[in-house]
């Protein structure tokens, strides 16, 4: 009889620590992805806690500034009609926050490379004074003391305990399966809808003049350039010579995706630009010359106006609606949901 309740005992907490695949998708034409799953292997449970800490104010000093405060799903996970990302204390981070999605085909993040692992990324936003203000020891202390995470944590991980390593894998679990491939465009590509004339002549425009930047599928090639943008006086913002330290790559960026680009606005490392014309005539006319400009843009890009109405209206089948409002990416606070794809 004992032995039949130990057998039970045991059999209970494998069924409790069993986990439900939750298998990554790589979209129609997109190319395989760079992170590695095998290393973090996608489940139902690590994606749920993961985005339970995305939406979660306790990874910030005061909790009122949580990944999602700056990252918002309705601008694609960036920071809506913001320049630059409000922070702790009335402060302001110095750059602009880009759109979460498609991280899996990254190698490098933020507008400069400066992380090189999205395991890593979070660190960032939350030690930094400006932004969420945090340290980790009393992260971890706040969600070891909380009533649901240790059990979360150890359902997900298999271990009690809480630790930076767990939750930054937690994280990465939600993130990296922020995938943004079903616009109009790539239902275009797919033979399920079909560009108007006026989107159609864009795309045209788009092929010829845009494209050795913004790479189809991703509609970026990941680079780092200087389009010639000038320095702004109070950010000082040289970008990626920062990390390298390299005179050469004074005012280089990394080229943003064009996704979602309509939900996205403002523009540019800094925000500096609030709408899409603006951006099309500084390529147009206001591209400032360096000696690390980048060589494609010495003569700028001559877009008429008829070229610019064009492709706007191409950029605008780069909307992802479905993205924006999947309910698997909501704060799960808004109400119980089911994860299943």
């Amino acid at each position: 009889m004992k032995a039949f309740l130990i057998l039970s005992i045991l059999a209970a907490c494998t069924l409790m620590s069993v986990q439900t695949p939750f298998p990554f998708r790589v979209p129609n034409g997109f190319p395989p992805p760079v992170y590695r799953f095998e290393a973090n292997p996608l489940t139902k449970e690590g994606f749920e806690l993961g985005r339970k800490l995305f939406y979660d104010g306790k990874l910030s000093i005061d909790g009122n500034f949580p990944c999602s405060s700056c990252h918002q799903q309705y601008a694609a996970f960036a920071t809506y009609e913001h320049r630059l990302s409000h922070g702790f204390n009335n402060q302001f981070s110095y750059r602009n926050a880009p759109g979460l999605f498609n991280l899996a085909w990254e190698k490098e993040f933020h507008w400069d490379g400066s992380i090189n692992h999205l395991e890593v990324q979070p660190l960032a936003p939350m030690l930094n004074p400006q932004e969420m203000g945090e340290k980790l020891e009393h992260v971890i202390y706040k969600l070891n003391h909380d009533k649901e995470y240790p059990a979360l944590f150890n359902t997900v991980f298999g271990s009690p305990g809480i630790t930076t390593k767990k939750v930054l894998l937690a994280l990465a679990q939600f993130t990296v399966s922020l995938v943004s491939a079903d616009s109009k465009y790539d239902k275009m590509k797919k033979g399920e809808a079909v560009f108007n004339q006026y989107e159609k002549t864009g795309y045209g425009i788009f092929q010829e003049k845009c494209e050795g930047c913004h790479k189809e599928p991703l509609f970026t090639d990941l680079s780092y350039r200087n389009t010639g943008l000038e320095v702004d006086s109070t950010l000082k913002d040289y970008g990626r010579m920062r990390i390298t330290g390299r005179k050469e790559d004074s005012l280089k960026f990394k080229v943003p995706s064009l996704r979602n680009v309509f939900l996205t606005f403002p523009y540019g490392h800094d925000g500096r630009f609030s709408t899409i014309s603006a951006v099309l005539e500084h390529y147009n006319k206001g591209v400032i010359q360096s000696t690390t400009l980048d060589s494609s843009l010495r003569k700028g890009i001559a877009l008429t106006d008829n070229d610019k109405f064009y492709l706007i209206q191409f950029l605008g089948t780069l909307s992802d609606t479905a993205f924006v409002n999947n309910p698997l990416f909501k704060d799960p606070v808004l109400g119980k949901l089911t994860v299943d794809r």
